[in-house]
């Protein structure tokens, strides 16, 4: 609780978690500070932070910095990545919010450059909650604003967008009362995932495609354990 416990005393007490959580090869410790009462309900602020493991190898991100390309992380991005590669970081609150910075960022973005966000009220205050309807009223919010985002764009722009959660896999989900991320993750699975969608010509490969750009190789020979809080 910010109030009762304090953000800044929550950080410190996640940064010595982190250290701890080394060893072990947890992905990250995460940070949710919260307002709030029983009796008026709690609400998550913009206040997380996620403290993660570095990428084991170089990213996209990397390789767009080293090119000389200009990189902008909008949302949680930068901590997701730990700050390796993110460029300028920008941050805000809520998905409107995260959806105007990006569009500011589209505008000022140098050619041949690379804009990531990350619009985290989907599982934060939807997916990992369960909350299908609230799910889907995000989903269209967000939808409603795509013109703005194609409007944005200039000849030769790219944007891939993607999401972990589809709109009948949560209710599916939900209706059988389970959680909706079943973890840790299975490596093998995930590893198997992932070379068929690199195989297909998914967006794990296509955005370096248009870039003089190697695309990364995945450098990660060991599994990390999935995400704490």
């Amino acid at each position: 609780h910010e109030r009762a416990f304090g953000v800044e005393r929550l950080w410190a007490v996640c940064d010595v978690a982190r250290r701890l959580a080394d060893p072990w090869r947890v992905g990250r410790v995460i940070a949710r500070p919260f307002v709030g009462s029983p009796a008026e309900g709690f609400t998550r602020t913009a206040n997380r932070r996620d403290l993660t493991v570095p990428p084991p190898a170089p990213t996209l991100l990397d390789r767009a910095g080293a090119d000389g390309r200009e990189v902008i992380s909008v949302g949680k991005i930068g901590d997701i990545f730990a700050h390796a590669g993110t460029g300028v970081e920008v941050k805000a609150e809520g998905n409107h919010a995260l959806f105007d910075r990006t569009l500011e960022g589209m505008r000022r973005l140098g050619e041949g450059g690379l804009l990531v966000a990350n619009f985290v009220d989907f599982d934060t205050l939807f997916g990992h909650r369960r909350d299908v309807a609230g799910y889907a009223a995000a989903l269209e919010a967000f939808d409603a604003r795509i013109p703005e985002l194609v409007a944005a764009m200039r000849p030769g722009d790219g944007v891939v967008i993607t999401a972990d959660h589809r709109p009948e896999v949560a209710a599916r989900v939900a209706a059988m009362g389970l959680d909706l991320l079943r973890k840790p993750v299975r490596p093998a699975k995930l590893r198997a995932l992932i070379e068929a969608r690199l195989a297909a010509g998914d967006a794990g490969v296509r955005p370096a495609s248009p870039w003089p750009i190697e695309p990364p190789g995945s450098g990660c020979e060991r599994p990390v354990c999935a995400a704490t809080t």
